[in-house]
């Protein structure tokens, strides 16, 4: 079987290699048409289906997949984000076939209200983890989800459950 995911990113690619074990799994970066920090479940599940959809169409695979990260909150008052400690990372994976498309998310973490603002302020977590770390790219190492969980849940962790997810309704009949 032949999995493109839609982007250059390892641990995205690694993410779908260990959700797919039998795959061949190519990393193609596609544009996920979304601000580069997406704000709330909306916004960060389009991103992925866009992903997914554009990847597809990049070349002859069985399944096109995108993963994207964003910030949401929990609470259903928008004015509430950030303002009251209720901002997450969350992740949503998307899968497709060229004919129906899977969504599936991944394990959601709070952010620390020191980060949350300076997320609320319009920067990017990454880039706010590193700066806060004093690291570079912890996006294509152990992620913020790893740093949060002392390395018990790595970003990779988090994002294959994210894409095991986005499959389940091409592998399951109940569907």
């Amino acid at each position: 079987m032949d999995i493109a995911v839609g982007s250059g990113n390892p641990v995205k690619r690694r993410a779908v290699e260990l959700a797919c074990p039998d795959a061949r799994v190519a990393a193609v970066a596609v544009d996920s048409g979304v601000s580069e920090q997406p704000v709330g479940h909306d916004e960060t599940l389009t991103g992925a289906i866009t992903r997914a959809e554009r990847v597809f169409e990049t070349g002859d695979y069985h399944f096109g997949v995108g993963i994207e990260g964003g910030v949401a909150s929990f609470s259903t008052d928008t004015e509430a984000v950030a303002s009251d400690g209720n901002l997450y990372l969350v992740m949503w994976a998307a899968a497709t076939d060229g004919t129906r498309v899977g969504r599936g998310a991944g394990p959601s973490f709070l952010l620390p209200d020191r980060i949350a603002e300076r997320i609320h302020d319009g920067e990017e977590l990454g880039p706010v983890m590193d700066d806060v770390l004093g690291t570079e790219d912890i996006a294509t190492n152990e992620g913020a989800a790893g740093v949060f969980t002392g390395g018990q849940v790595t970003r990779t962790d988090a994002l294959q459950s994210a894409v095991t997810a986005a499959l389940a309704p091409f592998n399951c009949d109940l569907y």
